[in-house]
């Protein structure tokens, strides 16, 4: 699979798990546990993000590792996933950022894509008559 500047699956799909978990347990921290959509804000912003920088199949293992996150623990809170309208929903704007990343990622990178540029050729100053080309060594 051709990356095209983008961080590789291999490197992206783990470091957007990491990212979804630190941001799963900033919202829970710094907001409140009763609003879990202070949580579904932090992991679609990573989520968007890790879609900009990474390939798709890695953006879209991140968005379903982010649903499971939020499902399991700011909706579920014991971790045992849960399956309701609400966490479908989740899923929705989780699936949204990822594709409203892919789209902006590809277009940054449109832009950023430079056109080759030819080098002119340079050609060396002759050389005069009697001027040597390079330095003879005295041989014994």
């Amino acid at each position: 699979m051709r990356t095209e500047g983008r961080l590789a699956g291999g490197f992206g799909f783990p470091l957007g798990c990491v990212a979804v978990v630190a941001a799963e347990i900033g919202a829970d921290l710094a907001g409140d546990t009763a609003h879990p959509s202070y949580a579904v804000a932090a992991v679609a912003l990573v989520v968007g993000a890790v879609a900009v920088v990474t390939t798709p199949l890695a953006a879209a293992g991140v968005t379903a590792v982010g649903w499971a996150v939020l499902s399991g623990f700011a909706y579920g809170r014991s971790g045992a996933l849960v399956f309701t309208a609400v966490t479908a929903r989740v899923a929705v704007i989780l699936a949204g950022a990822a594709v409203f990343g892919l789209v902006l990622g590809a277009g940054w990178r449109m832009v950023q894509r430079v056109r080759p540029v030819f080098a002119e050729a340079v050609v060396p100053m002759p050389r005069k008559a009697g001027e040597p080309s390079h330095r003879r060594v005295a041989s014994l």
